[in-house]
């Protein structure tokens, strides 16, 4: 039988306690030095786990640890498996943080800390999720623990991680909330994730640096270079001019188009958002379907020359930018990098030679909206919210899904408790203390939904 109102009895202090414990623990991993903290952190995580009645381990991979933990008490329920990570982003540029980005801060109702809602915050919802439940008797589901320490760099040993234990994490379902709702006040179940392809454009021109004055006029340029080959992969109409670049792609259905135009979405209002007079993007399409269900291709970084205070008038030898490739259905990652890596020479101006770089990638999915995971979801969600939830599918990539889809071969379940506002990767990264309890909740509700 269902607890009446769990809510009651969710100790908010200790929640915020705990959770501010973990926020403190600076578990960089693209950083090298942070190594110590990667291991606390993961041990901080198996510890809470073992307590509360879990086996629960840190295992070592070729990077940074794995914490698995299982609870298997509720014979002839399904197993839910629970994915989060517990490493974050660089915490720079430090300057820009208002407080210290690893010494949480309460303002304004919100939670400032790097990693508050990407992804300790939304992660140890769902350990608190469990606890609430354990307080008051057993599981209704059996539940396991993946929580990674690799997601922000890619997550390159969890495959060879799930190939190993593949068979110790097989469940009914994957629950995964490491993304944003569509707005504060509506809960949403996210049906789709985009995928990714990531490279660099490398330009070089001249052996050195020269002399602007001594070889101006004559010499290539490959800054000037690099900005004419970004400018040639977009054309005015928003659409990417890389041949082959849209082949084969999912178009986005009507039924979709319809539900995505009836959500209580304002394009005055999400420029407003982000300080930013209109919307730039793919001509014919609305905002939310650009965001969602169109690819892209962006620049996320660009160098070359100097950059110090003051003037040096050089032509630089070499230029280079790094550009992301947002993917949907129908269309593959490793494809799509080799045709943007065949096209950048192609379209490199005389006297420079380009070449593509690849980086890491992933595979874009959608899900069944009509799955038992899916209403099981719903209705959790509404006893929290009192509201249904919104169907949305998310901008963003993850790329573990595919190996997940691969390897254990079980359906995914995007419950997501942040959102776009928290600014996650940047300055000032923050989650609602509501939004943390009510995803604590949340996750309580959903293994009580899916029990029945």
């Amino acid at each position: 039988m269902t607890s009446p109102d769990l809510s009651a009895l969710l100790n908010r202090e200790q929640a915020q306690a705990e959770l501010f414990d973990l926020l403190r623990i600076p578990s960089v991993s693209a950083d090298p030095t942070r190594g110590a903290d990667m291991a606390r952190a993961a041990e901080f995580l198996r510890a809470k786990l073992a307590a509360l009645g879990f086996a629960a381990r840190v295992d070592a991979t070729a990077g940074h640890p794995v914490v698995y933990a299982e609870h298997l008490q509720a014979p002839g329920k399904p197993t839910v498996l629970i994915y989060g990570h517990y490493d974050v982003q660089p915490e720079a540029p430090l300057e820009e943080w208002v407080t210290p980005p690893f010494e949480p801060t309460v303002r304004d109702g919100r939670i400032y800390a790097r990693g508050s809602t990407d992804d300790k915050g939304q992660a140890y919802a769902h350990v608190k999720g469990a606890e609430l439940l354990l307080s008051q008797g057993e599981l209704p589901v059996n539940v396991k623990f993946l929580l990674e320490g690799e997601e922000e760099i890619g997550s390159p040993n969890l495959e060879a991680y799930l190939r190993e234990h593949a068979a110790e994490l097989k469940a009914d379902v994957i629950l995964i909330s490491d993304g944003s709702r569509f707005a504060p006040d509506v809960p949403t179940i996210t049906y789709g994730v985009r995928g990714l392809s990531y490279v660099e454009i490398h330009v070089q021109g001249a052996n050195r640096d020269l002399h602007s004055g001594s070889y101006g006029g004559a010499a290539p340029n490959p800054i000037n270079a690099l900005c004419e080959i970004i400018a040639r992969l977009k054309d005015d109409q928003g659409r990417v001019t890389i041949p082959g670049f849209y082949d084969g792609i999912d178009e986005l259905t009507e039924d979709e188009r319809q539900m995505w135009a009836s959500l209580p979405h304002s394009d005055e209002d999400f420029a407003g958002s982000i300080g930013v007079p209109s919307l730039p993007g793919e001509a014919g399409y609305s905002t939310l379907e650009r965001l969602w269900g169109r690819p892209t291709l962006d620049v996320n970084g660009i160098w070359g020359g100097y950059q110090g205070e003051g003037s040096k008038t050089v032509i630089a030898a070499k230029a280079g930018a790094k550009v992301s490739m947002r993917l949907v259905p129908g269309q593959d990652p490793e494809r799509i990098t080799g045709l943007i890596a065949d096209y950048v020479p192609k379209i490199a101006p005389a006297g420079v030679s380009a070449k593509v770089v690849p980086h890491h990638g992933g595979r874009p999915f959608k899900f069944d909206l009509n799955s038992p995971f899916n209403k099981a979801a719903n209705r959790a969600l509404k006893r929290v919210y009192g509201r249904e939830a919104v169907f949305a599918r998310t901008g963003g990539s993850i790329p573990i899904v595919a190996a997940f889809n691969d390897i254990l071969q079980a359906p995914v379940l995007f419950v997501d408790l942040g959102l776009n506002e928290d600014a996650p990767h940047s300055p000032n990264e923050s989650f609602a203390v509501q939004d943390y309890f009510n995803g604590i909740l949340t996750s309580a509700y959903l293994l009580q939904e899916l029990g029945q």
